[in-house]
């Protein structure tokens, strides 16, 4: 035999092996040899203690994260749409960076759960300061005091409230 047809005997050999070789099993296997199936997102059936969320999104608040804060009470609501924490938390986040729209869905949710409480009343008050609508936001705090007159975050906001209408904003 020829050198030539030595060669592609051997390069058909070759080819014939190879596409034995290939399987659509190594379409399936993820960077190191485990199933693919390892890099789906399962967050949807994630676990989550309990407070772990409202947790996590309470201190980003603090720390004044609100985009971080909005988008962890945004999945703690979805985990536990019926936890009151969550949502004053996603209403709250919402209002701070605002997101308004959210924040009225997210206070409609509340008036079902809690609605007609002081913390209730003082967050909707605080979200129409934050609009500039400062009557609806007098209205909401003082049904809150009203409610709870010892709480002193709503004496602190009507305080707010007094001193932004005796000076102009600038």
């Amino acid at each position: 035999m020829s050198r030539s047809k030595i060669g592609r005997v051997m390069l058909l050999a070759g080819v014939l092996l190879l596409g034995g070789c290939q399987s659509d099993a190594l379409d399936d296997v993820a960077a190191f040899g485990d199933s693919a199936k390892t890099l789906n997102d399962d967050s949807a059936v994630a676990f989550y203690k309990d407070d772990e969320l409202v947790t996590t999104g309470k201190l980003q608040f603090q720390e004044k994260n609100y985009g971080k804060s909005y988008a962890i009470y945004k999945r703690a609501v979805e985990v536990f749409p019926r936890d009151p924490a969550a949502w004053l938390g996603f209403a709250a986040s919402s209002d701070m960076i605002g997101r308004f729209d959210t924040s009225d869905r997210a206070y409609a949710q509340l008036s079902k759960m809690i609605g007609g409480t002081a913390v209730y009343y003082n967050n909707v008050g605080y979200s129409h300061l934050l609009r500039g609508d400062l009557p609806g936001a007098r209205t909401y705090f003082l049904k809150a005091y009203e409610i709870d007159p010892s709480n002193e975050t709503t004496a602190r906001n009507l305080e707010l409230m007094k001193n932004s209408v005796k000076y102009a904003q600038r």
